[in-house]
């Protein structure tokens, strides 16, 4: 009697039109967060020139994030990260096709210059050059708050191999392809010391490519 009490309340307790409701707020809620992104990504590179093409004459087994593997190694990071180390790490990721990601722009989504400015500044090889002709390291910056929900990321530096390719679009990223790591590997470490850590962690597979990469290098 008392089960079929319980049963009886749970069944009383649900609204289904609320539910349905619901279910649809949330999901229009993450296509307008996607819009947003998509819109300051691409303010963010246009901004300073970032947009151009990157050195033409730069190595042509860098691959682009995504291009001929299942995974992406991403640095989940911060503009509040020393300069030097971010441009540290930008080095070390553009051997492998890396990106970096941020979760938000400094001064809010409305205020591109001082995320662009700071763009420049990780990006530009030579660090005391100004302006758009530049030559920039190829490796994506993207900001994503999504990317840092999904994998509970709640301080940077951190790691991870992401599958699929985390640059593109939301519209135009594969339905199948959940781009959530395995792993998450945190604290300031060599791009070496983070392969080595994830594999032991279990994704052994995942960083195989970008390590061979590295090391070859």
């Amino acid at each position: 009697m008392r089960r079929r009490a319980f049963e009886a309340m749970r069944q009383k307790g649900r609204f289904p039109d609320i539910e349905a409701r619901a279910r649809k707020d949330r999901e229009n809620a993450a296509q307008r967060l996607a819009a947003e992104h998509d819109a300051v990504q691409k303010r963010l590179y246009e901004a300073l020139g970032l947009a151009a093409p990157i050195d033409a004459a730069k190595s042509k087994d860098v691959r682009e994030p995504g291009s001929a593997k299942s995974w992406v190694p991403m640095l989940f990071a911060s503009s509040s990260m020393p300069l030097q180390t971010l441009r540290n790490y930008a080095g070390q990721l553009e051997l492998v096709g890396g990106v970096i990601a941020f979760r938000g722009v400094p001064g809010g989504m409305s205020k591109i210059g001082p995320m662009a400015k700071l763009t420049a500044q990780i990006l530009r090889v030579d660090p005391g050059c100004e302006g758009p002709a530049c030559t920039m390291r190829n490796v994506q910056l993207i900001v994503d708050p999504i990317l840092f929900r999904q994998h509970g990321v709640s301080q940077v530096p951190a790691f991870a191999m992401v599958p699929g390719n985390p640059t593109l679009p939301y519209c135009e990223r594969e339905e199948k392809v959940e781009p959530r790591a395995s792993h998450i590997v945190y604290g300031d470490a060599a791009l070496s010391g983070l392969f080595e850590e994830y594999a032991r962690l279990g994704g052994k597979e995942e960083v195989s490519d970008a390590a061979s990469r590295l090391y070859h290098r």
